[in-house]
Order: C-alpha cells, then sequence, then structure tokens
C-alpha cells in the first residue's frame, strides 16, 4: 500500500471517528438539551379507508338455566353426571322435602284468603251506593245522625227496613179440622181494630200439638194478608172459613200481624257521605238508592287487596315450581355443567342444584365506539379466535343505549356464533374482530390534525387548522383560543366520516392538498 491511499484512509477513519462521537454526544452525552418548538405538519390527501372494531370478550352459552333448591331437603336419586348432554324433560335428580309441600300448601291457602279479601272489597264497592233489598218502609231511621260531608265507618246502622205490603201470621185451629187447610186457601180475615175485613192466604200449616187448657190439641195455619195502606204490626186478627158442612171455622184465639220480612241495614263500607235520604216511615222500593259514599277509601282497599293477590300468586307460582323441582327435568337442551349432589345428602334452602347450558351456540358481548356504530348493522360477519381456534359469527343485536368511559361513548353489541362442533371454549375470552366501514378515493387526514373544540354558540365542533396567509372564508369563530395552535393556521370546521387507527375521513371542509397543523414537536441541540 503507497502512501497516498495510507493517508485517505486515515481520514476516512478520523471522519468516522468524529461522526460517532458528536453522535453519542447527540444521544448520550451530558450537552444534548431542549431546544425551540417546531409545528409539525401534513396534508389532506386522497386515500382509501378501513375502520375496524376489535377486541376480546368473555364467551357466554346462548340459553343458560340455574336450578336452585328454595327449601331444605334430601336427595333420593341423581340420573345424570356432569358433562352430559341431556334434552329438554329428561329426569335429572330427585329430592325429599317435606318443606317445599308444606310452602305450596301455605301459599294455596294464601292465595285464597287474598283472593276472599279482594271480593269482598268488590262486595263492599257495590256498597257505595246503598240500594234497598225489598220494597217496604224504613223504621227506626239513623237519618237525622247522616249528613253529607260525614265521614262514616263500615256497619254504620242506616235503620230497619220492613216490608208491609204483605203482613204474616200464625193462628190455631182444632185438629178436628186438620184436612181442611191447604196451602193457597183463602181465608177471611177479620180485624177488629178496623171493624172491617180483608182476605188471607195459607202460606203454609204445621202439624205441631198444642194442647190448650182446656184439653184441646191444636195444629198451626201460618197466613199472608196484603196490606191495603190501613194495617200494621202488632194489629189483632182472626181468620175464619167455611166448612163442607157449612159451618163457620174460627181459630182458638186471635194471633196478632207481624211484618213479613223484616232486616236491619248497615253500611258495607266506609266513606264520605255524598248523598243521603233516610227518614222514618218512609215508604221505599227495591233498587231505591237512599245513601251514596265517596270511592276513595273503597278504592285504596281494592288496590291493596289485588296487589296481595298478585303477590300471592307469585308466591304460589314459586312454591309450585320448588316442589316440582324436587323431581327435577331438564328445562332446556344442553350439557350438564357443575352438578355436585349425590344421593342422600342434606340439602339446604338456596343451594345450586345445576347449571345446564346450550352450547351449540355462543354469545359474545363487544363495544363499539360512537363513530363507527352507525355502520355495525344486524347480520355483519365477524371474525373469532380463540387460542388460535378461528371461527366466524354475525352480529345479532346492536344497542342504542350507549355507555360513557373517560367521556368517549360506545354502545353495546352481540356477537353470536355456531359452536355445534363444540370447539370454542364457554366462559373464556375470545378475540373478536369486524369490518365496521371502509371507504375508497376519500378525502383523509392524520388523526392528530382533527382537535375537539367549542364554537363561539357553545357548541362542541370538530377542528383542522389549516395553514394559509390570511383567514380562510369558512374560518371558525371560536369561543377560546387555542394556545397550541402556532400562528399561520386557521381553524375550520369539518365533517368526520370513519377512521381507523392512523386517519381519519374528512367528508366536508377542507380540499385536497390542504396543508394542515398536527401538533407541535420539541427539537433537541447540544451546547
Amino acid at each position: 500500500m503507497n502512501g497516498k491511499k495510507i493517508i485517505k484512509w486515515v481520514a476516512v477513519l478520523a471522519a468516522l471517528a468524529a461522526v460517532g462521537y458528536f453522535g453519542y454526544q447527540r444521544f448520550f452525552g451530558s450537552g444534548a438539551k431542549s431546544g425551540a418548538k417546531t409545528a409539525a405538519t401534513d396534508f389532506v390527501t386522497v386515500g382509501s379507508i378501513t375502520s375496524k372494531v376489535e377486541g376480546s370478550g368473555l364467551t357466554k352459552a346462548k340459553e343458560s338455566e340455574v336450578l336452585t333448591l328454595a327449601s331444605q331437603g334430601t336427595v333420593l336419586d341423581v340420573f345424570v353426571q356432569e358433562g352430559d348432554l341431556v334434552t329438554a324433560g329428561q329426569p335429572l335428580f330427585t329430592i325429599d322435602s317435606p318443606a317445599a309441600e308444606t310452602q305450596q300448601q301455605r301459599a294455596k291457602t294464601a292465595l285464597d284468603e287474598a283472593r276472599k279479601a279482594l271480593n269482598n272489597a268488590y262486595e263492599a264497592q257495590r256498597g257505595l251506593n246503598f240500594a234497598i233489598p225489598f220494597s217496604g218502609k224504613l223504621l227506626d231511621t239513623n237519618g237525622k245522625s247522616l249528613n253529607v260531608g260525614d265521614e262514616i265507618i263500615e256497619g254504620t246502622s242506616i235503620g230497619k227496613l220492613v216490608d208491609d205490603r204483605t203482613l204474616k201470621a200464625t193462628l190455631y185451629y182444632s185438629y178436628a179440622y186438620e184436612d181442611s187447610f191447604r196451602a193457597g186457601q183463602t181465608l177471611s180475615v177479620n180485624v177488629p181494630a178496623l171493624m172491617s175485613t180483608v182476605t188471607g192466604t195459607v202460606k203454609d200449616v204445621h202439624k205441631v200439638s198444642r194442647i190448650t187448657p182446656e184439653g184441646s190439641k191444636l195444629f198451626a195455619v201460618d197466613i199472608t194478608v196484603s196490606n191495603p195502606g190501613v194495617l200494621t204490626e202488632g194489629m189483632e186478627i182472626t181468620a175464619s172459613f167455611t166448612d163442607s158442612k157449612g159451618e163457620q171455622v174460627f181459630p182458638y184465639e186471635t194471633a196478632k200481624l207481624e211484618y213479613s220480612r223484616v232486616k236491619n241495614l248497615s253500611t258495607t263500607v266506609g266513606g264520605r257521605i255524598t248523598f243521603v235520604n233516610v227518614y222514618d216511615y218512609m215508604d221505599v222500593n227495591q233498587g231505591q238508592i237512599v245513601l251514596r259514599l265517596s270511592a276513595d277509601a273503597n278504592d285504596t282497599q281494592i288496590y291493596d287487596a289485588q296487589n296481595r293477590v298478585e303477590e300471592a300468586e307469585k308466591n304460589l307460582e314459586t312454591a309450585q315450581k320448588n316442589l316440582e323441582l324436587c323431581k327435577a327435568v331438564a328445562p332446556i337442551d344442553g350439557k350438564v355443567i357443575g352438578l355436585s349432589i349425590r344421593p342422600g345428602e342434606e340439602l339446604q334452602q338456596g343451594t345450586t342444584l345445576v347449571t345446564i347450558s346450550d352450547t351449540s351456540t355462543i354469545t359474545v358481548s363487544a363495544n363499539v365506539d360512537e363513530r363507527n356504530i352507525s355502520f355495525i348493522k344486524v347480520g355483519m360477519p365477524v371474525n373469532l379466535d380463540q387460542w388460535g381456534n378461528a371461527t366466524s359469527g354475525q352480529v345479532e343485536s346492536v344497542s342504542l343505549q350507549s355507555q360513557i368511559n373517560n367521556g368517549v361513548a360506545s354502545y353495546p353489541i352481540v356477537i353470536s356464533a355456531d359452536n355445534s362442533q363444540g370447539n370454542i371454549q364457554v366462559n373464556s375470552y375470545i378475540n373478536y374482530n369486524l369490518t365496521a366501514s371502509q371507504a375508497d378515493e376519500c378525502l383523509v387526514v392524520p388523526l392528530q390534525a382533527v382537535k375537539s373544540e367549542t364554537l363561539a354558540s357553545g357548541d362542541p365542533a370538530s377542528i383542522v387548522y389549516v395553514k394559509a396567509d390570511s383567514a380562510p372564508e369558512n374560518v371558525a369563530e371560536l369561543m377560546n383560543e387555542n394556545p397550541e395552535i402556532p400562528k399561520g393556521f386557521y381553524p375550520v370546521q369539518v365533517e368526520l366520516g370513519i377512521s381507523d387507527n392512523y386517519n381519519v375521513q374528512i367528508i366536508s371542509g377542507v380540499e385536497e392538498g390542504t396543508e394542515v397543523f398536527t401538533q407541535m414537536i420539541t427539537e433537541s441541540y447540544w451546547g
């Protein structure tokens, strides 16, 4: 090697050493210092963008049933084992539970009592408009104590209703005439107080044995008399007829008239009086309303009774299901999971007996951000992967209710997949990804170029800061100036489309080739 070549290589090595030294000082040397900030920019370009949703979620059986004992009992037989495939209706086990039988009987009794109380409340409701049960006359009324606006309680006395349209009496005759009377027979009824005679009718004949002080044997005859308007209770009467021999037959003694029917009237429900028309000796007709009450108290009573019936029905349904559970059958087709009971075991209330899951279809819960949720549709294909076991699924449902986390809104979706081959493990995590949307030949900018600002109107807006010599025509008026933005960049409101991990689609607001601000970069220098 000659001298010139040696000098050349020495110069090259010296240069490389200098570069290495200054490189070391730049990155590792104590002389590296923080310098000025410069604005990083990019350009609005035309390109393609694909928005994907990906993540992981817990796989669940689409349908699962858990059988839980609601009362203590003893296991008699177990017909399946954990891991068995069963069909709906297949026997699982039997349990002896006297407590379940008692619970069911008590629930049935409670329901009967609740329904009876409700019927009573409806019956009482009809008493809000108090109607006269039969035609007659009011006596011993409480009308002077009943006033509109008064609050009265259930059982408040209204008075006594008597049927004075028809009166009755019982007369005694000698057995010598026992074959002379029959029901429906007419008699001549004499009323001494009126010195008049009216017609009576035999209602019934009683072959009793009444012995008089004179030694005569008598039987009883009940008669009724239609009131012409002048008869009243307590009047004495006799009733005679002419027998087949033409002889006049009279009773052993006179009898006193009685009202054919008497009923004490009282309210069947409490309330406030809104109408009252009750007086002594008042003639009334069947169905006539003499008292009205407000419905407030009764409405409450009916409402409470209905609630008790509903609660009792639910309790009975629960008790019956628990009793049926003592001879359990599979509620669905599926696999037995978590069965741990054995014959002879004493079980306490609340014991989980078995879980049966239909794992032929699995579901996965996922979340989609607010920018992409509008593109997610039921039936869209989804790629799934569990520990390298890839399969496909589809979007089963999309929620319209958002969830807010760290200021970002997301919407839950449910993914379902066929698992009839059993390749996917249930209750384990699985990765998912799907293409939410795709746009070709569209305007795009880096995500860092889009800022969330507040307009002067107070409305939120997506802003891109464009580089220009002066404010463009579509410059946005902001409530507050962003101190991060350098001079020469102006805010422009844009409409965004889909996005990926790096870029976002611009639908309107800026044009291709526009230079936009992305972020401030701090440079370093060496002293």
